[in-house]
């Protein structure tokens, strides 16, 4: 037996079968039937309305990455399609699987002067052509009756191995049509329709052999491991094989809580952002083992010599940016069967000092820094908590100082850096989990994308915002400074008022400014109590240099001096780094 339903509600019960909890974006015309066959869904399935597509697609991402299941947005033609490609493009780049339902003007339109037309007809450009470069599947849905196939397949590629997004096409009036599916009740309902999940790949036999050789031979085993090792299961397989191996364990500026940060193997941040500890104990090792990354610049910056001629195993669904021996294929897996086929060993990590992010700095006076700053936030930070961080100097300082909360996610979008993208990803997180999360950003991140704090209000979501504000465009400046012989107007501002302006515009936001440390952290434990979203803003000086190496050590005077905080590149040292070449950040 069939029945007839409009492609709508097809694609709403299907979201619904898969358990899908919200469907986040911004409405219009040729996306409108979509919004109201998920508002008349039967089930738990809801429309969240962003401020604007990116936001929307982010909030999508951070759905995802603390659910570990499919995100989904949706938006209309033209410009409100467009605007999807930045959020797309971090999630390709960082394996984020998402489904993005995308409106179309009517097919009885296309090539005939359609508002916002993207057929690729007359003269119109081609959305394939534009989705297609930032997603893992891309198909025009050109008939009611093409979507249970079109649909199973796009949410079967967003979740295999390499994940990402995909994206639908759908044409008003296919939206609008009908198609008969098969009439299901029971038990079988629950899942009638879903995709199929193909078996996970093992890695190649020969090259497996190869890196149980390396791993059985080596008397000391560095693992980086990246947010490919975040999934289900992959977390706890990396902790049993680090304990087998006796491993000293880093991670890449994405992935901070993938590994216990307090552990005693546990050695920092590998990268540009990171820790010297990762270096000393890369030094003494005679093989690398990649779990979870395939090692990008931001991740290997002043290990690429020490990785040279040294035995790299990498355990992820694609090749490693680093000569080594790929084993790809589902993270868990290969290192549960790493595990089985290698002889336990006693520890072989040295002793050493907890890494410099977890000793807390002394009384930072009346001018805080970062190491100040972000010593309040650990401090009130829950750790059942989620931390989204945003890019720029204030990123820099939180990656290389902020721990990450034990049972909660620590994300960075690295994958493109976008500004702007945590203000949609932490109310996608808090949505989805029901968890405090945090955003931490500065003021050019916020001018960018916080007016989302209004989505955060609208949907209830316990997001606290945590806005410094250096006034300025901080690591532009820190890079002209340092690189162009000295910093120009156009990246500094004039000051804003940030906590009194969002009370001003959303009285009922929970709003705090901190000129303290002290400050800081007591408004962020009161932003924990109770629901629903908060902001904490904080003026910071734009002038102190952030922990980023390619500025500590473009100072002639050695690492020393540019480890030194607060430090400033004189006039000189202005002179002699301008004309050398910029390979990170």
């Amino acid at each position: 037996m069939t029945c007839r339903m409009r492609l709508v509600d097809h694609v709403a019960a299907e979201l619904e079968r898969m358990g899908v909890r919200y469907v986040f974006g911004v409405g219009g015309a040729n996306i409108e039937d979509l919004y109201e066959a998920v508002h008349r869904a039967p089930g738990r399935l809801r429309g969240v309305v962003a401020k604007h597509e990116f936001s929307a697609v982010t909030m999508a991402d951070g759905y995802a990455r603390t659910t570990a299941s499919l995100g989904v947005v949706a938006a209309t033609s033209g410009g409100g399609a467009m605007n999807l490609v930045p959020g797309l493009a971090e999630a390709h780049a960082s394996r984020i699987p998402l489904l993005a339902l995308v409106g179309q003007p009517p097919t009885f339109q296309e090539g005939r002067g359609a508002f916002q037309d993207s057929s690729g007809s007359a003269g119109s450009f081609d959305a394939l052509d534009v989705f297609a470069p930032v997603s893992r599947f891309c198909a025009r849905v050109t008939e009611p009756d093409a979507i249970p196939g079109l649909l199973a397949r796009a949410m079967t590629v967003a979740q295999t191995e390499p994940r990402g997004p995909a994206v639908l096409l759908l044409p008003k009036d296919v939206q609008q049509g009908h198609l008969g599916v098969p009439a299901v009740t029971g038990p079988a309902a629950q899942t009638a329709g879903a995709p199929h999940t193909p078996a996970d790949p093992q890695p190649d036999p020969a090259r497996l052999a190869e890196a149980l050789g390396v791993l059985a031979e080596a008397s000391h085993v560095m693992v980086i491991a990246g947010e490919g090792a975040a999934g289900t299961g992959a977390r706890t397989e990396l902790a049993r094989l680090v304990r087998h191996l006796g491993a000293c364990v880093a991670v890449s500026p994405d992935a901070k809580d993938v590994y216990d940060n307090r552990g005693p193997r546990f050695v920092g941040v590998a990268g540009v952002m990171g820790h010297p500890e990762v270096e000393d104990c890369l030094r003494r090792a005679d093989a690398c083992l990649l779990v979870g990354t395939r090692l990008p610049v931001l991740a290997r910056g002043r290990l690429e010599p020490l990785l040279t001629g040294m035995p790299v195993v990498c355990v992820d669904p694609e090749p490693p940016f680093v000569p080594g021996i790929p084993l790809l294929g589902p993270v868990a897996g290969s290192l549960r069967t790493l595990r089985r086929g290698l002889p336990p060993r006693p520890p072989a990590c040295p002793a050493h000092h907890p890494p410099s992010f977890l000793r807390l700095p002394p009384d930072p006076g009346p001018n805080p820094g970062y190491a100040a700053v972000v010593g309040a936030i650990a401090e009130a930070l829950p750790q059942d908590a989620h931390v989204f961080v945003d890019a720029g100097n204030v990123g820099a300082a939180a990656i290389h100082a902020l721990p990450a909360p034990r049972d909660g996610r620590f994300v960075v979008a690295v994958g493109m850096g976008g500004m702007g993208y945590t203000f949609g990803a932490g109310i996608g997180a808090a949505l989805a989990t029901g968890r405090r999360t945090y955003v931490v950003a500065g003021d050019g991140a916020f001018f960018m994308h916080g007016m989302e704090m209004h989505t955060a209000l609208e949907y209830d979501a316990p997001v606290t915002f945590v806005v410094l504000n250096n006034n300025a465009h901080a690591m532009c400046v820190t890079r002209e400074e340092v690189f162009q012989g000295g910093a120009r107007a156009e990246n500094v501002f004039h000051p804003s008022r940030i906590a009194a302006g969002a009370s001003a515009m959303f009285p009922r936001l929970r709003v705090a400014s901190a000129r303290t440390p002290a400050q800081l952290r007591s408004a962020l434990l009161h932003s924990n109590e109770g629901g629903g979203p908060a902001l904490v803003a904080m003026d910071l000086d734009h002038r102190e240099t952030p922990p980023f190496q390619p500025f500590l050590t473009a100072s002639p005077a050695g690492p020393g001096a540019a480890d030194a905080p607060g430090h400033r590149p004189s006039h000189d040292e202005e002179k002699l780094t301008h004309d050398r070449p910029i390979h990170v950040g």
